[in-house]
This record gives structure tokens, sequence and C-alpha cells, in this order.
């Protein structure tokens, strides 16, 4: 099966291609197979895509935001009247089965354009009244040319939570996807020129990470968002600081979920799988360090062991697997390198644990219990679907223990004492918080961590704040008194 776009690049509303960039193999992660080969940006390419962004930009920002508006809403209504055909090139892209991708891939991608295409109309300023009839106007302006780098778990997603807020404030973007998952952003480039949008507005480069650098760095750039890993955005934050450009780091994590004995099992389980095997394990707000009280460990862990067998794993295309494989062999290796840890360290294996047998890049659902706070598998961040099960005893101990780490994407808690999940919440140093469930992140709310895990926030109305800056301008109707 070949998935072969028309070209590797989308710039200034057309196709592009330069072969003598390096190549870029697209691999299906359910079977190794090569389905598409594309090119990096060289330097001609990059070119082409930042004098688009800026030349189309200034026009695009001249726009009211209502008639910007109604292009990302028309993107939006586009890209849920093709969410099938979507959904299996992200299938494709990423490895995650028909079934998640369905429900939210492109979907999320189009919550994200109507909410901020919704949104776009409403951008305005405020006028403040001074005594004496002086007064100031604020106008609420464009940065410029932004640029996204994404990550290669949710493709579609990131060049939508990315490019909306983005255009909806009048910015154009050059947004480069992951090389492992290059496919499906040139899907909604095409789409934007299809609902409206000028061209040049919104254009996508393949490439490694020689790429990104140069963009990050290019002083035609007033904006770099970055979804990746915490030593990724350490370059590209530093790189970004040298011309102090506007950033928003969306990073990574090692989230505490914690589980008291009062909670409902069941619900404390589908959490705890959803935040550490939906997508195989490769979310970055993924709760990997489950706290469970220990009062309720063995039956937590019986009936998470009772519900992960009847985990289908199969060919991500069938609808009825809902464990597909990890995007890559590499990823693969590596989460099957710290489940060697665990053991070597004496976590004790309750489930999973191995390499599925066959083509592709599967693993099994890992779980360990018996995990202490020291434990590689407890410190590091995996990436892949094995879940740390520690003891607690109490409330305090828990919630220092849960805050012990350089991360602060995300934290949950179970519970039936709303009272005590609300004192939890409060005490989590974390950015995205979850009470009775996990993993949700509905373009309404602001979604992102602290310490280490980024800076900024993506979607809500907050977006609106790192893609835009006030200019203020003060009004003076009276004299103008000076010293001499």
């Amino acid at each position: 099966m070949k998935f072969q776009p028309k070209a590797s690049h989308f710039i200034n509303g057309e196709y592009v291609e330069d072969t003598s960039g390096a190549p870029i193999d697209v691999i299906y992660p359910a079977t190794g197979e090569i389905i598409a080969r594309l090119h990096s940006a060289t330097p001609e390419i990059l070119e082409q895509a930042l004098n688009s962004a800026k030349a189309a930009q200034v026009a695009w920002a001249a726009m009211s935001g209502t008639e910007r508006g109604r292009v990302l809403r028309r993107a939006a209504d586009i890209m849920r009247d093709r969410n099938h055909e979507l959904s299996i090139i992200e299938t494709h892209d990423t490895g995650k089965p028909l079934q998640e991708t369905l429900v939210a891939d492109a979907t999320s991608g189009a919550d994200a354009l109507e909410y901020f295409g919704g949104l776009a109309a409403s951008l305005t300023g405020e006028h403040i009244p001074l005594g004496g009839g002086d007064f100031v106007y604020t106008i609420r302006e464009a940065l410029g040319v932004c640029v996204g780098i994404g990550a290669w778990n949710y493709p579609t997603q990131i060049a939508c939570w990315k490019g909306a807020p983005a255009l909806a404030c009048g910015n154009s973007m050059v947004f480069k996807p992951s090389e492992t998952t290059p496919l499906s952003a040139l899907q909604v480039a095409e789409i934007l020129i299809e609902a409206g949008a000028p061209k040049g507005v919104y254009n996508v480069v393949q490439g490694y990470g020689d790429v990104g650098a140069s963009l990050v760095t290019d002083l035609r750039v007033a904006k770099v968002s970055l979804t990746g890993s915490v030593p990724t955005g350490r370059k590209v934050y530093a790189a970004a600081a040298g011309s102090m450009k506007h950033v928003t780091m969306e990073l990574g994590g090692k989230s505490p979920m914690i589980v008291f004995d009062d909670a409902d099992i069941d619900n404390a389980v589908s959490g705890a799988i959803l935040g550490n095997f939906y997508s195989s394990g490769q979310v970055c707000s993924n709760g990997t360090r489950v706290f469970v009280q220990k009062g309720i460990k063995e039956a937590f862990l019986a009936r998470l062991s009772e519900r992960l067998a009847t985990a289908k794993i199969g060919d991500p295309m069938d609808e009825e697997v809902n464990f597909g494989p990890m995007v890559s062999e590499n990823q693969m290796n590596i989460a099957l390198g710290y489940v060697e840890k665990g053991k070597a360290e004496g976590a004790r294996l309750v489930f999973g644990g191995e390499r599925v047998k066959g083509d592709g890049f599967y693993m099994q659902p890992t779980v360990f219990a018996d995990v202490t706070d020291a434990m590689t598998i407890a410190r590091e961040e995996i990436f892949g679907p094995v879940m740390s099960v520690l003891d607690f005893d109490t409330e305090e101990e828990v919630l220092a223990r849960a805050n012990d780490t350089e991360f602060g994407l995300a934290a949950g808690v179970f519970t039936s004492d709303l009272t005590r999940a609300h004192r939890i919440v409060a005490g989590f140093e974390a950015g995205t918080c979850y009470i009775n469930t996990y993993n949700l992140a509905p373009v309404e709310a602001p979604f992102g961590g602290s310490k280490l895990s980024g800076v900024g926030r993506e979607n809500s109305k907050l977006a609106i704040n790192h893609y835009s800056e006030m200019k203020t301008v003060y009004v003076s109707l009276n004299d103008v008194e000076a010293p001499y």
C-alpha cells in the first residue's frame, strides 16, 4: 500500500519538490513496509517557504477577524467531512489503530480550527480611561511568521493545535512535521487552501533536526512552537532566545496518577489504561507513575491485568483492534530497553513486557509493581506502554513523592472524597490536572506543563496570548507639560 503525496512540501498553496534533499522514508509501523518516500527541505525550499509566509502574512493580518475565522471554520467542516480518509492516512503514518484515529486525530484538529475560527472575530483590544480626559487604547497585533515543529504521536492534531490559533491572530505559519510522520500535515495545508486561506499563509516543509534548527534561528521568524522531548526543547528554546523570539514549548513528562483506597477501582483502572496504553503509550501527558494506596494495591493490579488481557492487538486497520504498534522500531526498542532496566532494578513484572512476534513494531502493554521512586522506570520518560505501580500509605507522603520529579506536565487523582481531590490537585506541581479521569484535552481548556515540561499553553483563549501581542496607545487631550 502506497501513500506517496504529490510532493514533499506544500509552499505558497502548492506542492513543491526538491529531490536533492535527504530522503525521508515513511514506514508503516504495522508491517515495517516503506509506504512513501519524501525529501528533506533544502536551503532553497526553506527560502521559498519563509518568503512565502512573510509575503502572505501582511494581507492575511489585514483581513478582519471575521473573515479569517470563516476560513478556519470552513477548514474544520472539510476536515470532518474527510475524517475517514484522514484517519486512514494517520493510521499509516503513526500505526495508531483506526478505532482511535477516527475519534481522536482529525476530529481534534477540526475542533481546534472551529474553536479558534470562532474566536477570531473577538480578538480586540480595550479602552482604558484615565484622569483629566486622557485615555489609553490597546491593539492586539499578530506576531508575524510563526514556526511550528511537530511531534510524531499526533501529527494532524498538532498541525492544527499550532496552526489554528496562529492563523486566527493573523500570523502565517511554516510547519515542520516530525520526519517519522510527515504525511498528515500536508493534508491540513491542502484543506486550509481549499477553505479559502490565501496562498502562503500555511506552509509545510519536511526535514530532520537541521531543518528545524534553520527555521528556529531565521530572523524572519517571530514565534516558535514546539511539541517534543525535553532535550529537543532545551535546544530550540536556547536557539530561539538568541533573537528574542516568542516561544511555546509543550514537552515531556513523568506524570503521577494517585489512586486512593476509596476510589472506584474500575474507573481508576480505566484511567490508568488511558494514561498508559492509549496510542501504545506514546502520549506526553501519560500518567506513568501510578501510586496506589496499599490497601487496594493487589485488587487494583488484579483488575488491571484482567482488563489488559482483553486488549485486542493486531492490524490497526481493523476497527476491532484497540492496541497497535509503536511508531518505529527504534521507539519500540527504547521501550523494551526500559523493561529490561525495570527487571534488573528489582521491579515485579505483573503483565506483558515482551515484543509481539510477527511483522511490525508491536510490544505488549506492560505493568511493573513494587516500583520505588529511585528506579529508572519511575524517573525517566519512556514514551511507550510501560506502567509503573508504586505503593503509598498517606496523603502527605504520596503528594511529596508525586512532585519529586523534574517534570510537571500532568497529574491525576482518583478518590470519592472530592474535598481531598481538590486539596491534592492544589498541591500538584503540574500544569494539567485530572480528578477521577485522565488524558482528556478539550480545545476549550488550556494544555501545558510546568517545570521542565514546558513554557506557555496550547488551546483555549490563553493560546491567543502566545500568538499575538498588545500595542499600547496613550492618547492625551491635554497640554503637554515639561520641566523646562
